[in-house]
């Protein structure tokens, strides 16, 4: 069988995408589905991370925990990712040991080719170039609170980085509307537009771009921000919040979105910058539960590519 790795949401066919949440959907209900409640019995999992993380590591080695297998933790100064060690050599040595890899890395050239050299299945655990693991558990918050995914706007305010590119993909493939706003200079990149256009076409899914955010946010029903400066930009910092003035998701912004209208963010969060002091707090606010979705989302992620699919 050949493995399936996970460096892009578009990656996935329709199919798996629907089964992956569905699945999610679930374990988050505590019942896995057909009768495979422990898909990686016997499993091993390596983490191999170059940047650090919170949620990514500890709700990957807590999902494969719940699923039975076993994660080992790889720091960057372990293995010299691509320095000390050439990532291809990397890839061959850790495929004869494991039976798959969550890789979070920076450049996400890095992530492609280890999945080019690998045997076993590549999960992106996170890149400069996607956050897939990050869409999927988002669509899920969306889904539960809003009754299903087809037909819901989603306004994104602020950079088009990683986490907006995966959102929009995934959006795309759902049949979700999806309004940006960004200033010039840091738009979602066009190439993945256009990808998005063309995955919307067979969902009906609407793809808009625009520099107001206000106009980005009227009629929506979920509003999305993420940090003005990602890791590993720290030296963009003072450039960046200037271009960003006027981004910021205030109570005031989110009531001009529909009468309960959700507020996310896939954390950390920078206060007072993308997102006004207290407003993880908002009533309207889904934060944690995104957060807390990364591991159901991941768990079925888990269980279709390296423990095969639990679906029945």
């Amino acid at each position: 069988m050949k493995k399936l790795d996970l460096i892009s949401l578009a990656d996935l066919t329709p199919e798996q995408f629907s089964r992956i949440l569905s699945n999610a959907a679930d374990m988050k209900r505590g019942r896995a589905t057909g009768g495979a409640a422990r898909p990686l019995e016997g499993k091993t999992v390596a983490m191999l991370f170059q940047k650090p993380s919170l949620r990514t590591r500890v709700s990957f080695d807590a999902g494969i925990t719940q699923l039975g297998g076993h994660a080992i933790y790889l720091a960057p100064e372990e293995v010299g990712l691509g320095g000390r060690e050439p990532t291809e050599d990397v890839a061959r040595v850790l495929s004869r040991y494991v039976d798959g890899v969550v890789a979070r890395v920076f450049a996400h050239r890095i992530v492609e080719h280890l999945a080019r050299y690998a045997t076993v299945p590549v999960i992106n655990g996170l890149s400069d170039g996607e956050h897939p693991c990050q869409a999927l558990a988002d669509l899920q918050t969306i889904a539960e609170r809003k009754d299903g995914l087809a037909g819901v706007t989603v306004a994104y305010v602020g950079d088009g980085n990683n986490v907006a590119v995966s959102l929009l993909l995934g959006a795309a493939m759902s049949g979700i509307n999806m309004r940006v706003a960004s200033p010039e200079g840091f738009e979602i990149p066009w190439q993945t537009v256009g990808q998005a256009l063309s995955l919307a076409s067979t969902t009906e899914a609407r793809v808009d771009l625009f520099r107001d955010p206000q106009e980005a946010v009227h009629g929506a029903d979920v509003v999305y921000t993420d940090v003005w400066t990602s890791m590993g930009q720290e030296d963009e910092a003072a450039k960046r919040r200037r271009a960003f003035q006027g981004y910021q998701v205030t109570p005031e912004l989110l009531a001009k979105a529909n009468p309960g209208a959700i507020f996310m963010h896939p954390l950390p969060a920078h206060h007072g910058e993308e997102v006004a002091v207290g407003l993880l707090d908002h009533p309207g606010s889904v934060v944690f539960d995104q957060a807390e979705n990364r591991l159901h989302a991941q768990k079925a992620l888990l269980s279709e590519l390296i423990g095969g699919s639990v679906a029945s």
